[in-house]
């Protein structure tokens, strides 16, 4: 029976208080998770956070990470800073990064081979927006991100790679795509994995589902033969909305 990648992006959000209540809260009701589990607090919160998780089942993530391992960098955050903090995976490339911050493929692609320098695990997030699936250009928006996001990244490097479908259009709007829909996309990005590192390739890449999951579509998504998890926005914010999504079979 296959296991699921559950992770949480708490984004903007929490003081430090606030995400160590939080993560001691989800260490204490995910005990018996079967799932792979990680929470993402905000920068300020790391350190405090990798105190309570440490030794856990639940992974520490982070949600961004500069593109240099040091240097004069104003306001970034390093993948040796992240290390230091026992960060285990970071999100790269969300789509908030992508439309509100400007981030290109170049720069995403960087960071992911960066942090699988460094060891880390790395979520890569890919998307499109409502114009562009409206326009027909869903695929090649995908396909474009997938293949820019890991130029340069080796199949042997794979293992530590997942992928995140997000629509942009589903984030944070409460609209969801539906099972169906965001299967179809998962099958078309597991195709181009498969015809750039291989059938066995693709077919062991985990690919999560993220776009306003909740507890209420988690069990539908996840019954979906190409969708390994989800990455979770709002519902990740409060341990009575996360759990059931984490323990959802």
């Amino acid at each position: 029976m296959r296991n699921y990648f559950i992770a949480g992006n708490w984004k903007m959000h929490k003081t430090v208080s606030e995400s160590v209540a939080l993560a001691k809260a989800l260490v204490a009701q995910l005990a018996g998770c079967r799932e792979k589990l990680m929470i993402a607090p905000a920068f300020t919160a790391l350190a405090a956070v990798s105190e309570v998780v440490k030794g856990t089942n639940i992974l520490l993530g982070a949600q961004n990470m500069g593109p240099e391992e040091q240097g004069a960098h104003t306001g970034e955050v390093s993948v040796l800073m992240l290390k230091d903090l026992g960060v285990k995976v970071v999100i790269l490339g969300h789509s908030e990064r992508r439309h509100t911050y400007g981030e290109t493929d170049e720069l995403i692609n960087k960071k992911v081979r960066l942090a699988l320098q460094h060891g880390l695990e790395v979520i890569l997030c890919v998307g499109e927006t409502l114009d562009e699936r409206e326009s027909g250009r869903l695929e090649a928006v995908c396909r474009t991100q997938v293949e820019q996001g890991l130029a340069g990244v080796s199949a042997g490097d794979l293992a530590r790679v997942t992928i995140a479908y997000e629509p942009v259009w589903a984030i944070g709007t409460g609209k969801t795509a539906t099972p169906e829909d965001a299967d179809a996309v998962h099958a078309y990005i597991r195709k181009v994995m498969a015809e750039r590192y291989g059938e066995a390739a693709a077919k062991a890449m985990c690919i999560q589902y993220g776009g306003s999951v909740k507890a209420e579509n988690a069990a539908q998504l996840m019954q979906k033969a190409n969708i390994d998890g989800a990455l979770v926005g709002g519902a990740s914010l409060k341990a009575e909305t996360f759990v059931p999504i984490a323990a959802f079979r």
